[in-house]
C-alpha cells in the first residue's frame, strides 16, 4: 500500500519525481504546489507527456486496485450471506433459526458461529448419549428417601453437589418446614369386625403397618360397610337411588379413576363414617409375562384435596412460620386407610343385598360383589403430624437475551418406598439433563430465556414442595415462569405417550413428537407412533391436568402453562406405582429390559421442548387454542338455555366474553404474522402477552387463600366452569345432589339458586372477559361489546 501511495503521489506531481531520485536526504512529507490552469489539449506536447505519465501510473497501480476491489466484493457476498440465511423463514427445519440476535457470541471453548435449530438438535443428541440414565435409576431407587427422613437429607446433599460440579450459573436451596401426617409405629391403625352389640370382634390384618393415608382424620368411625365402586359422586348417588344410604356407613372403593383424595371428598360430601381403598385386579390386569401386584400388597396415597402444605394453605411455610394459624379446606374430616386385595376379598364376602351392577363387578376370586351394608366394622386411624423441614434444590443457567423470563423443569426427588417409577426415573433424567445442558453451554449454547431446573422435596404428600415455592414466589413467578416441565411418572410403560398439559402447549408438543424417534417402533417417530391409529392425535394423546398431577399447581394455582407426560402400557396400569414393589427390577420386567430406551426417548422429548421453549425467538405457546377450548367448554351450557330463559335469565354475557377473547387472539397473530422479527422490543412485548395467557384464566374476584385454584378451567370452586354446569344442571334435577360437586369443590346445595347462578356468571365472564382485554394489548386497543 505504500507503494501504491508513492505512485498516486507521483502521477500528481511528476515534475518531483526526478528530484526525488537525486535528492534522498529530503524530508519523507513533501507538499506538491497545486497551479490552477486549464487542461492541456491532448495534442499538445505538454498533454502527450500528462497521458503517458497517467497511464505509465495506471499500469503499476492496476494490480493494487483489482486485489482491493475482490477484498470488497468477497466481504460483501459473506455479510450478503449471512443475512439471508438469518432473514430465510420458508426454508424447512434445517434453515430455521433458534438463535438469531446480532449480539449473539458462541462461548469461550467454541469454535462455532450461529447456532442453528438442526445444529442446537445434534448437540443436544450428542451429549445426551454420553450418559448413563439406566445407572442413575437404579442406584435412586435403592436410597431411602422418605420426605424428612436422614437418607433424604443426604440424597439432598448429593443432589446439590451434582448441580454445583455441572457449568450452572446458580445452584442453591430452598427450606420450608411443614406439617407432614406419619404412621404411629407405637399404635398402628387397625381394623375389627364389630357384632350386634357394638363390641369389637376379630382384628383384620392390615398386612403392612407402614402403608397409610396421610392427611386422613385421626380416631375411630363404626359403621356398617357398603361396596361403592369407585367412590365418584355418581357411584355414591347411585347407590342411594337402589336404596342403599352410604351416609354413617364404612365404604368400601376400589383404586383408580379418581384419586383418593376425591374418593375421601365424595364419601364425606354423602355423610359416609370412613373410607377403605383397595386395588382390584380387574384395574390391573397382568399378562403372563409381566409381573402383578400381589394380593396382599396395599397402595399408598394421601388424601388432602388439594396440594402443598395443608396446615398453611395458600402461605409458604418458611422459617417453621405458620401463618395463619387455619386448616386447609381440603383436609378429611373422615379417616380413610388403605387395604390389600386379600382383605378387601374378606370384607365383600359379608356383604349383603343387592348384587352390584354388571360395571361395579371385579375380578377378586371367589368375592361375590354385592352392594350392602354388611356386618359391623370398626376403623382405627392413629396418624401423627409433625412440624418437617423438607428441602428444594435448585440449578439455573442464565439467559442471554430475556433472564428474567424462566423455563422451569423439575422431578420429586423423595419416595414413600423403593419409587423407582414414582420418582427415580424422573431424578436421574432431571441430572442427566443438568448435565447435557451444561455441556452445551461449553459448546457455544446460550439460550434466550433462563433454564431452571429443580429437585422438589415432599412430593408423595401433595407436591408440597412444589406448591410452597410457589406460594412464596406467587408474585414474581407468575410474571416471570414461562412453562413448567415435570418428569415425574415419566416411565410407566412403552406401549403408549401420554400428556397431560395446558392447551397451550399442545402444538409444541405435536411439533417435538415428529422430531423424537419411539423407543420401540423403530424408523417411527413418537407422532407416527401416535398417530397410526387415530387420526385425531390430541384426542389419543392430550389430557387435562388432574389434582394429583405434580404440575397440577404450576397451572391452577399460580397461572403458569405447565405439562406431565408418561409413556405407559397399552390397556394396562403400571401396578406399582405407591407401592414398596415400585422398585428399579420390576419396572425393568414390565418394560421387558428397554427402560433405558424409553428413558432415553423421554430425555429427548423433554430436551427439546426446554430447547424450543428456551431459546425461540418467539414463544412456542399457541394462544388461539383456548378459543377452542372456551367454545368447547361454553358449548356444555346451551343446552341450559330453555330453561334459563324461562326463568328470565341469559347466558349472553358469557357467549360476548368468549367472542371478545376469540377475537383478540385472531388479532395478536395478525399483528405477530406482519411485524418485524428483527424488533427486539416488540418481540419481547409479544412473548410477555403470549406467556401470561394461562394467567389470564386465573380469577381475579377470589382470593388464593380462600379459593387457591382460582383457573376457571382446571380449578375448584364456585367461580369454575364446572360449577357453573353442575349448578345449572340442578335446573332439570329434583334432587339437590349433583354428581360431580365434590370434585369441582362445590358442596351439595338445595337446588337451583338464582343469586347464586347470577354471581358465578359474573365471576365466569368476567374472569374470561379479562383473558380477553389483556390478550389484545394496550387499554386503548380494548373494546368490550356487552
Amino acid at each position: 500500500m505504500e507503494r501504491l501511495w508513492g505512485l498516486l503521489q507521483g502521477a500528481g506531481c511528476p515534475e518531483e519525481e526526478e528530484e526525488e531520485e537525486e535528492e534522498v536526504a529530503k524530508p519523507p512529507g513533501h507538499f506538491c504546489p497545486m497551479e490552477l490552469r486549464g487542461p492541456e489539449p491532448l495534442g499538445s506536447p505538454a498533454g502527450r507527456q500528462n497521458l503517458g505519465l497517467w497511464t505509465a501510473a495506471g499500469r503499476r497501480a492496476a494490480p493494487y486496485l483489482v486485489l482491493t476491489a475482490l477484498l470488497i466484493f468477497t466481504g460483501a457476498f459473506l455479510l450478503g450471506y449471512v443475512a439471508f440465511r438469518g432473514s430465510c423463514q420458508a426454508c424447512g427445519n434445517d434453515v430455521m433459526v433458534v438463535s438469531e440476535d446480532v449480539n449473539y457470541g458462541p462461548g469461550p471453548n467454541s469454535h462455532q458461529g450461529t447456532l442453528y435449530w438442526s445444529d442446537l438438535q445434534a448437540l443436544f443428541l450428542r451429549h445426551l448419549g454420553e450418559g448413563s440414565l439406566e445407572n442413575a435409576i437404579r442406584q435412586t431407587s435403592l436410597r431411602d428417601r422418605v420426605a424428612g427422613s436422614a437418607g433424604m437429607a443426604a440424597l439432598a446433599r448429593d443432589i446439590h453437589a451434582a448441580l454445583s460440579r455441572q457449568k450452572l450459573d446458580h445452584v442453591w436451596t430452598d427450606t420450608h418446614y411443614v406439617g407432614l401426617q406419619y404412621p404411629d409405629r407405637a399404635h398402628p391403625n387397625t381394623l375389627h369386625w364389630v357384632d350386634a352389640a357394638g363390641r369389637l370382634g376379630e382384628q383384620l390384618p392390615l398386612e403392612d403397618p407402614d402403608v397409610y393415608c396421610p392427611y386422613s382424620a385421626t380416631g375411630n368411625a363404626t359403621g356398617e360397610l357398603v361396596y361403592a365402586h369407585y367412590g365418584r359422586p355418581e357411584d355414591l348417588q347411585h347407590l342411594r337411588t337402589r336404596g342403599v344410604e352410604p351416609a354413617g356407613r364404612l365404604l368400601l372403593v376400589r383404586l383408580g379413576v379418581i384419586s383418593f383424595a376425591q374418593k375421601v371428598a365424595s364419601a364425606q360430601d354423602f355423610g359416609a363414617g370412613g373410607v377403605l381403598i383397595y386395588p382390584d385386579p380387574a384395574d390391573f390386569p397382568q399378562g403372563p409375562h409381566k409381573p402383578g401386584l400381589s394380593g396382599n400388597r396395599a397402595v399408598y396415597g394421601h388424601v388432602h384435596l388439594g396440594t402443598g402444605d395443608p396446615y398453611t394453605p395458600g402461605f409458604p411455610s418458611f422459617n417453621q412460620t405458620q401463618f395463619p394459624p387455619v386448616q386447609s379446606s381440603g383436609l378429611p374430616s373422615i379417616p380413610a386407610q388403605p387395604i390389600s386385595a386379600d382383605v378387601a376379598s374378606l370384607l365383600l364376602r359379608k356383604l349383603a343385598g343387592a348384587e352390584a351392577p354388571q360395571e361395579w363387578q371385579g375380578q377378586l376370586s371367589g368375592s361375590p360383589y354385592r352392594l350392602g351394608p354388611g356386618p359391623g366394622l370398626h376403623l382405627g386411624v392413629n396418624n401423627r403430624r409433625a412440624s418437617t423441614p423438607i428441602s428444594n434444590i435448585f440449578g439455573c443457567i442464565e439467559g442471554r437475551s430475556e433472564p428474567d423470563h424462566y423455563v422451569v423443569i423439575g422431578a420429586q426427588r423423595d419416595a414413600w418406598g423403593p419409587g423407582a417409577a414414582k420418582s427415580a426415573v424422573g431424578t436421574a433424567i432431571l441430572l442427566e439433563l443438568v448435565r447435557t445442558f451444561s455441556s452445551m453451554v461449553s459448546n457455544g449454547f446460550q439460550p434466550r430465556r433462563s433454564l431452571l431446573f429443580i429437585s422438589w422435596d415432599g412430593g408423595d404428600f401433595g407436591s408440597v414442595g412444589s406448591t410452597e415455592w410457589l406460594e412464596g414466589y406467587l408474585s414474581l413467578l407468575h410474571l416471570k415462569a414461562v412453562v413448567y416441565v415435570s418428569l415425574d411418572n415419566a416411565v410407566l410403560g412403552d406401549d403408549k405417550f401420554h400428556a397431560k398439559t395446558s392447551p397451550l402447549l399442545i402444538s409444541l408438543i405435536e411439533n417435538i413428537l415428529k422430531q423424537v424417534e419411539s423407543p420401540n417402533h423403530s424408523g417411527q417417530t413418537l407422532y407416527e407412533q401416535v398417530a397410526f391409529s387415530n387420526h385425531s392425535w390430541d384426542a389419543e394423546v392430550i389430557q387435562p391436568l388432574p389434582m394429583d398431577s405434580s404440575a397440577y399447581s404450576f397451572t391452577a394455582f399460580a397461572g403458569v402453562p405447565a405439562i406431565e407426560f408418561s409413556f405407559v402400557e397399552d390397556g394396562q396400569v403400571y401396578p406399582f406405582l405407591h407401592t414398596k414393589d415400585d422398585t428399579y427390577e420390576n419396572l425393568h420386567k414390565v418394560l421387558r429390559g428397554r427402560l433405558p430406551a424409553v428413558a432415553q426417548a423421554v430425555a429427548q422429548f423433554a430436551g427439546q421442548l426446554l430447547i424450543r421453549l428456551s431459546h425461540d425467538h418467539l414463544l412456542p405457546l399457541d394462544f388461539g387454542r383456548y378459543g377452542d377450548v372456551v367454545l368447547r367448554h361454553i358449548g356444555s351450557l346451551n343446552e341450559f338455555s330453555g330453561d334459563l330463559k324461562a326463568r328470565g335469565l341469559t347466558l349472553q354475557w358469557v357467549y360476548s366474553a368468549r367472542g371478545d377473547y376469540i377475537r383478540a387472539a385472531e388479532k395478536l397473530r395478525k399483528e405477530i404474522y406482519s411485524s418485524e422479527e428483527s424488533d427486539e422490543r416488540l418481540t419481547r412485548m409479544y412473548n410477555v402477552r403470549i406467556m401470561r395467557v394461562e394467567y389470564y384464566f386465573l380469577s381475579q374476584y377470589v382470593s388464593p387463600a380462600d379459593s387457591p385454584f382460582r383457573h376457571i378451567f382446571l380449578g375448584r370452586g364456585d367461580h369454575t366452569l364446572g360449577a357453573l354446569l353442575n349448578h345449572v344442571r340442578l335446573l332439570r334435577s329434583s334432587s339437590s345432589e349433583t354428581p360431580g360437586a365434590a370434585t369441582s369443590g362445590v358442596a351439595p346445595g338445595l337446588g337451583f339458586q338464582e343469586s347464586r347462578f347470577r354471581r358465578q356468571l359474573a365471576l365466569l365472564t368476567w374472569t374470561l372477559q379479562g383473558a380477553a382485554n389483556a390478550l389484545s394489548g394496550d387499554v386503548w386497543n380494548i373494546d368490550n361489546n356487552f
